[in-house]
């Protein structure tokens, strides 16, 4: 497939509608605005630019979770295949982009997030060793207390990847 894949930052600028067009698959729908900003030398202050205005659609289990867990106003991170919705209308032939998402994710950068798994990781066999994630999934399976360490710094305390100083070139800063 020739699908183009783009990933959208934003805010929700309605609240999302979740509906079954064919009582099988369910879909949620939301339109989202992401706003341009740059730097304006002259004025010495950050200028919004054009606004990109879209529809979302997600389907099947991100349906669910997305009708439960985004709102009208939240600034979110998509992803997904963008495509062009056109129909006839009264003035004559029009169209809208729509990303299809693949992904969609609360925009750490403007706050927090708290994640809850949808479906129930599979059992573990019996005897088998858990996986060094197991600590973390099992953090959010439980109530609120101390934070459990990611796994990547767990063990040594050494660093996770060894650097040699001498093959780091100094680069001049771009302004």
């Amino acid at each position: 497939m020739n699908d183009t894949y783009v990933t959208v930052i934003g805010n929700v600028v309605d609240a999302p509608r979740r509906y079954s067009p064919d009582g099988r698959n369910p879909v949620t729908n939301f339109r989202m605005a992401s706003t341009a900003r740059r730097f304006d030398n002259r004025t010495q202050e950050f200028v919004d630019g054009g606004t990109f205005w879209v529809d979302v659609e997600c389907w099947n289990e991100l349906s669910g979770n997305v009708s439960g867990s985004i709102s009208k106003g939240d600034p979110v991170i998509v992803y997904g295949a963008l495509t062009t919705h056109s129909w006839e209308g009264e003035n004559g032939r029009r169209s809208v982009p729509r990303i299809r998402a693949t992904a969609v994710g609360p925009n750490l950068n403007r706050g927090t997030a708290l994640f809850k798994r949808s479906r129930s990781a599979r059992p573990a066999e019996e005897g088998a060793v858990p996986s060094p994630s197991s600590a973390v999934d099992d953090a959010f399976a439980r109530e609120p207390g101390p934070p459990v360490p990611a796994r990547d710094y767990e063990g040594t305390g050494e660093a996770l990847y060894e650097t040699d100083t001498a093959d780091l070139a100094a680069e001049p800063a771009r302004v």
